[in-house]
């Protein structure tokens, strides 16, 4: 609790004081009362804003361990069932190989799998609590693999990207959490941008933690989406399964860190995971 200004044993007045002196005296107290009371109420405050905090993660802690049971039992129960069907698809594949118009059928047969499996993917992820297995890695050389991969998605799409990393810095962390999680938020701006535009990659060291950050120049977050965009299972994309930036959220958790989301002043939005200063160092040159 802070000191107060209120001092609990003023000293006594002389029987021979005049009004005036007393009056002083009292507005004095009346003064260092009030003072004291403000201090006070502004410390029941801060300490009611934090236990009003502290019980929301906790709150939002035990529903994602509920949330992590059920979607790994789920995640299993599908890929189980996954596994024979896209055999048999195969298999018919094989047989219908002169049939241009039942291959067509069965593409799009396949694309809908492909993307159930996806969703598995993400909800296995999401599920896994896990330790990070911490590496040392040059967060450059990582930024610029997931981009070439998706090098065909961006010439297709009309997105030219950016990248503003060191490359001399050096991330001691779980390279394929840190990769997921950048991944997860390149395809989110990617997904903002259906008619093209620009996407950033950064990194940037601040004086207790460096900053990973992606950013695109589309429509930007609306209110509700700004607040809620870590939240497990909201999206704001039809047919999204809204776990990919919780995902974000957890690598940077489990890391020590967190993650931030907000609209960029020129336009678009900016997502950010931030890790312990201690997580990063310059390569020596």
């Amino acid at each position: 609790m802070p000191e107060t200004p209120f001092d609990s044993n003023p000293k006594p007045l002389d029987s021979s004081a005049s009004l005036e002196t007393v009056l002083a005296a009292w507005n004095d107290a009346t003064l260092r009362l009030e003072q004291t009371h403000e201090a006070l109420r502004e410390e029941v405050k801060r300490l009611t804003d934090e236990l009003e905090i502290k019980n929301r993660q906790l709150a939002r802690n035990n529903r994602l361990a509920d949330l992590g049971r059920m979607a790994s039992h789920v995640a299993h129960e599908v890929r189980n069932n996954l596994v024979p069907v896209t055999l048999y698809l195969s298999l018919l594949r094989r047989r219908t190989s002169g049939d241009r118009d039942s291959l067509t059928i069965l593409d799009k047969i396949t694309a809908g799998f492909t993307a159930l499996d996806a969703t598995v993917n993400d909800l296995l992820h999401f599920a896994a609590d896990r330790e990070p297995h911490r590496q040392a890695f040059a967060f450059r050389g990582l930024a610029e693999e997931l981009c070439s991969s998706l090098l065909p998605q961006f010439e297709a799409q009309g997105i030219h990207f950016r990248l503003e990393i060191s490359p001399r810095l050096t991330l001691t962390a779980d390279r394929e959490m840190i990769r997921r999680a950048i991944l997860n938020l390149v395809l989110n701006a990617m997904d903002a941008m259906p008619d093209g535009g620009q996407l950033l990659v950064a990194a940037r060291e601040e004086e207790n933690s460096v900053e990973l950050e992606v950013a695109d120049n589309g429509p930007g977050l609306s209110d509700d989406a700004g607040r809620r965009a870590f939240e497990p299972f909201f999206s704001t994309k039809p047919g999204g399964t809204g776990l990919g930036l919780s995902i974000v959220y957890r690598t940077a958790e489990v890391h020590g860190g967190s993650a931030n989301a907000k609209n960029r002043p020129g336009g678009g939005a900016s997502f950010s995971i931030y890790l312990p200063r201690a997580t990063a160092q310059e390569a020596a040159a």
